[in-house]
């Protein structure tokens, strides 16, 4: 029998998780938190007044055109639709990438839905306000971090979920593998 383990042996040998596409909760979670905080920022914080929450942390009610760090936010406004075009491809190919998890890929099955919550929570501000409310704001010394919101974070903590699971699942894969022989 051969060390290695192709892709299609692999797939074989592990049992898909059962329903998961029940890990969407976690995007509605991640959307209404996002649509909720957004919704009170925009009510109770003057636009780009910032209020003190700590010596190094601000709410402070911004308007992004952009993407992160504002990316194109400088442009005329195409850049609403091109975003909303990849939110929704991402979003769906996200979804049918969730609907394929595999039993021993807990991690992944959290991190896919905190990634397409965020897409969506700031896909729904493009649409509705043609910009997404950011408002929490780190700082230091003079420095300051762009703002985000809770939809940013979902995406971040998702980024770094799959990044985990790629490294350490590919170990886990190999170790089991090894332990197979």
């Amino acid at each position: 029998m051969p060390d290695t383990l192709s892709s299609s042996d692999e797939t074989l040998q592990r049992p898909p998780m059962r329903q998961p596409l029940r890990w969407l909760w976690v995007a509605v979670a991640v959307i209404v938190v996002d649509l909720t905080t957004k919704a009170i920022a925009s009510s109770q914080l003057g636009y780009l007044q910032p209020v003190e929450v700590l010596p190094f942390f601000n709410l402070t009610l911004m308007h992004n055109t952009g993407a992160a760090f504002s990316f194109l936010a400088s442009h005329p406004g195409w850049q609403r639709w091109f975003f909303a075009v990849i939110a929704i491809g991402a979003s769906v190919g996200l979804t049918i990438w969730l609907s394929r998890v595999r039993a021993d890929e807990k991690l992944l099955a959290i991190s896919l839905p905190l990634i397409i919550g965020g897409a969506l929570g700031n896909l729904y501000d493009r649409l509705v306000h043609g910009y997404v409310v950011d408002f929490l704001s780190f700082h230091v010394s003079g420095w300051y971090y762009p703002a985000f919101n809770v939809a940013d974070i979902g995406i971040t903590l998702g980024a770094i979920g799959l990044i985990w699971e790629s490294v350490m699942g590919d170990r886990r894969r190999r170790k089991a593998h090894r332990a197979s022989l």
